[in-house]
């Protein structure tokens, strides 16, 4: 997998069925808008990005204001509110998994010297939850909440190895998009048979698919119904898995099996 730093363009989002738009689906149209990008935004590019009227987003952007959703800085670029971070924050501290799952990663990265992440789904794509960056000189530049097509990553592949091939084959017809790189498999038929045989396995390798001369090493995080939920992963050089991907393997396997033991699965 590439879990480098690809904000995701609107255009690769998966196609949906036109109908009305609530108040509340204008507001999270607004807080993935804010995700995607990484980064502030006015509410004329807001409405850019998600195709809506001005006067909506204007609107939907002046009612999370006063709800402390967003905030707005001076030149009138608006960012994510302090009270999302309260809920985030919260929910972030009730979670066991995501709790043993950072301790597991930072673990990782230090005796592998190499970047580690944590990655899940949302629908289509995949998503980093958490990433521990190596102190070396290969650096990697994603941020937590860089979200890119399941097809694009070795992550992503596992998060719906889980399926039956059929319903693997319908999600990837439905998700899988071309990548920068144009080297990420996009025939749905291959890439289920890719995640079905990389679940079994116990692990996957990408290499250059979405940026070239990266390489990630994924192992499959199994919740108690034996449900890849989400993933362990190491990014590292594609010119070093030939020399240590065997070893890495091994230990990204472990790592995903000692997450699991202590959450109970």
């Amino acid at each position: 997998m590439n879990e480098r730093d690809l904000a995701t363009p609107s255009n690769l989002s998966p196609p949906k069925t036109r109908q009305r738009q609530t108040g509340l689906d204008r507001s999270l149209q607004i807080l993935d808008a804010l995700v995607d990008s990484q980064r502030p935004m006015t509410a004329y590019q807001i409405a850019a990005t998600v195709g809506a009227p001005n006067s909506t987003i204007y609107r939907t952007v002046e009612e999370m204001l006063q709800r402390g959703m967003l905030s707005r800085s001076e030149n009138k670029e608006v960012w994510l509110g302090p009270r999302l971070m309260r809920y985030g924050l919260l929910y972030q501290s009730k979670l066991d998994f995501f709790t043993e799952a950072r301790r597991e990663m930072e673990r990782l990265s230090e005796k592998t010297s190499e970047t580690v992440q944590i990655c899940g789904r949302d629908e289509g794509m995949m998503v980093v939850m958490a990433m521990c960056e190596s102190n070396g000189h290969f650096r990697v530049t994603s941020h937590v909440g860089t979200r890119v097509p399941l097809n694009w990553t070795a992550s992503g592949k596992l998060l719906l190895g889980h399926y039956p091939e059929s319903e693997a084959r319908k999600l990837f017809a439905e998700y899988a998009r071309p990548s920068p790189t144009g080297r990420a498999e996009t025939d749905p038929e291959k890439l289920a048979q890719q995640s079905c045989a990389a679940f079994k396995q116990g692990y996957s390798i990408q290499r250059s698919d979405s940026e070239f001369s990266v390489a990630c090493i994924a192992a499959p995080i199994r919740n108690a119904k034996g449900e890849c939920n989400a993933t362990i992963s190491i990014v590292l050089p594609d010119t070093q898995v030939e020399q240590k991907g065997s070893h890495l393997i091994k230990v990204v396997q472990a790592a995903a099996r000692e997450i699991e033991a202590r959450i109970g699965y």
